[in-house]
């Protein structure tokens, strides 16, 4: 294979590990949720969630492919151990959020063939594992993601021709919403959380790193590959809200307990409900292996060791978050405190990335960051932060309620 050929499948395996990492069973539920409780004025939602994500996620790429180095090396050399403190709260929230993703698993499982949840915990953990048992682990990685993400588009496709949402008013809602800018602008920060916080804004831009496409020279192919991965994710939003769209506009009342499954069985009927299980699990399998991939590629630059045995260090990673899953059963407060947790992390490692992008020690001394972007991502910063603090403090609260 040539190398333009191993680098294009890198571009585009980066571009679907960081969608697929956004896509798992917590998007799905939040999507389904708030498209219930807001209807077709959630498209506005989705639309401002989306440019504030690029904004993060453009930034973010930027500095850590120009620079060469991932995340924890920018902030060790911003300021010696603040790369640690970085690297402690996305592997801290990684392994929570996969503790979910393995139970998300175990629900599509179960959707898709009635196979119990004890045994499907085991079923995902063991599939996301198998990955990195291959020899080549990245490629088959890339292949992965690129062929689940495709099926999750192709099922929620077949779901919307079934439903016939009303695409006129959610085109018109999403610029001039029914339910008032303020009401949704709550949804649009949680959106903003899940979609780009935590390790999954680095998911793609560390896959980029290890296959080499780093450096001015490769700008193109980095922009290219985030924005890739941004309008995958973007194309699931948008199928997923549409098919919900179809089915609460006719007055239907979803089950809270999993209601991207229940809108998918009440519009399509008992195969929209598999559909609807193999949505998740495709969902749960990608998040997994983005989570573990990311988390572990922000300790290995800490130790040789590590980055020898990063396969290894990744199976494990995998194997905790499946024991923890099958002990405790579900997890709710740790998800709690991921959720609270991940809406913390954004602003502080886009603000990191921020700063350094003006630090010609790490950038180099010819590259100069745009103005227009680096103004737009102080915005992000601070909005992020004000909502993110505020949502930690209220969950922290009803934790310890």
């Amino acid at each position: 294979m040539s190398e333009k050929k191993k680098g294009g499948g890198a571009l585009l395996g980066a571009a679907f590990l960081m969608a697929t990492s956004a896509i798992g069973p917590g998007f799905l539920t939040q999507t389904a949720k708030f498209t219930s409780d807001y209807q077709a004025s959630f498209g506005f939602v989705i639309l401002f969630s989306i440019i504030l994500s690029a904004i993060a996620q453009i930034n973010i790429w930027r500095v850590l492919c120009v620079s060469g180095m991932r995340g924890q090396d920018v902030a060790n050399k911003l300021l010696p151990g603040l790369g640690y403190l970085v690297a402690f709260l996305i592997v801290v929230g990684g392994l929570v959020f996969n503790i979910g993703n393995v139970g998300g698993g175990a629900l599509g499982f179960n959707t898709l063939l009635g196979i119990p949840t004890k045994v499907g915990y085991v079923l995902a953990g063991a599939i996301a594992i198998a990955v990195f048992l291959l020899k080549n682990a990245k490629s088959a990685m890339d292949t992965l993601t690129k062929v689940l993400g495709g099926i999750m588009i192709i099922v929620i496709f077949v779901i919307i021709i079934v439903v016939k949402p009303p695409v006129g008013s959610a085109i018109k809602n999403t610029f001039i919403p029914d339910a008032g800018y303020t009401t949704l602008f709550p949804a649009t920060i949680t959106l903003l959380g899940g979609t780009v916080g935590g390790y999954i804004t680095f998911a793609g831009a560390h896959r980029l790193i290890d296959a080499g496409i780093t450096g001015e020279k490769n700008m193109k192919e980095i922009n290219k590959s985030s924005i890739m991965g941004m309008v995958i994710a973007t194309i699931v939003r948008i199928f997923l809200f549409l098919a919900v769209l179809g089915v609460v506009v006719k007055g239907l009342t979803l089950d809270p307990a999993n209601p991207a499954a229940d809108a998918f069985k009440q519009g399509a009927g008992e195969i929209g409900y598999r559909f609807a299980g193999l949505v998740l699990l495709c969902a749960a399998v990608t998040s997994i292996i983005g989570a573990a991939y990311t988390s572990v590629s922000f300790l290995k630059t800490f130790h040789k060791s590590i980055d020898k045995n990063e396969n290894w260090v990744i199976i494990g990673f995998i194997a905790v978050s499946t024991l923890i899953m099958l002990i405790l059963g579900q997890p709710a407060n740790l998800l709690v405190l991921a959720g609270a947790l991940n809406g913390l992390i954004l602003p502080i490692t886009l603000g990191i990335c921020l700063v350094a992008s003006q630090k010609k020690g790490i950038m180099g001394e010819n590259y100069k960051h745009p103005v227009w972007l680096l103004v737009l991502g102080v915005v992000v910063v601070l909005l992020s932060a004000y909502l993110g603090i505020n949502t930690f403090v209220s969950n922290i609260g009803s934790l310890f309620a």
